[in-house]
Order: structure tokens, then C-alpha cells, then sequence
């Protein structure tokens, strides 16, 4: 249970972030709202390709969090350690894969710092 509550509340501070625009936290929030609603855009009953479209939404969400966005940005709300920042990183970088670039590049509007090393 304090798991789902530090869930929560990391969502909520992430919404909250004035650092992230408007439209990207909109983005974000409508794909958890697909990925936690029991209607889905492919039935989960078709086998392999039910549970596609939550797996793709799962790893558009995660690319941003971990790949677009400074870390900066989130390690300040990322609530679990540092351990687990960086594993969920890698991971993340990994279904950054299942991401096409022209995606990507269409539905975020962050730009990083410039000074981003």
C-alpha cells in the first residue's frame, strides 16, 4: 500500500512540475489513464496483441520520464533511491526501443537544457 501512495504522489508532484509543459504532462496523464482503464484500444482477451498497446504506452511513458525529460526533473520527486532510479533507467532505456523517434518528436514539446551533459 505505501507503494501505491508514493505512486501517487510522485504523479501528483510530477503534474504539478512547472518545468514541464502543459501539453506533455496532458499527454502523459491521458496514457496512464489508457494504461490503468479496464477499455482498451486492443482487447486483452486477442493473445500477444492485447496486452500490446498497454506494453507500447508503458514504454512511450517510461522514455519520456527516463530519456526525454533532465533528471534533474524527476530525481526531484522520484521518492524510491537512487538504486532504483538508475535500474528503472536502464530498463527504460532498453523499451525506449519499442519507441519510434517520429513519435517521439511529435507528442513531447520538452526541450532539455543546452548545458545538458
Amino acid at each position: 500500500m505505501k507503494f501505491f501512495k508514493q505512486l501517487i504522489q510522485f504523479v501528483r508532484n510530477v503534474a504539478e512540475d512547472e518545468r514541464i509543459p502543459a501539453k506533455d504532462k496532458k499527454i502523459l496523464l491521458a496514457m496512464l489513464a489508457l494504461v490503468v482503464s479496464p477499455i482498451d484500444i486492443i482487447p486483452d482477451w486477442i493473445p500477444l496483441f492485447g496486452i500490446l498497446d498497454d506494453t507500447v504506452l508503458i514504454a512511450i511513458i517510461l522514455d519520456y520520464l527516463f530519456n526525454v525529460l533532465d533528471e534533474q526533473i524527476i530525481l526531484s520527486h522520484y521518492p524510491w533511491g537512487m538504486k532504483s532510479f538508475v535500474n528503472i533507467r536502464k530498463a527504460a532505456r532498453v523499451i525506449s526501443i519499442m519507441t519510434p523517434a517520429f513519435i517521439k518528436n511529435r507528442i513531447w514539446s520538452y526541450e532539455a537544457s543546452p548545458y545538458r551533459r
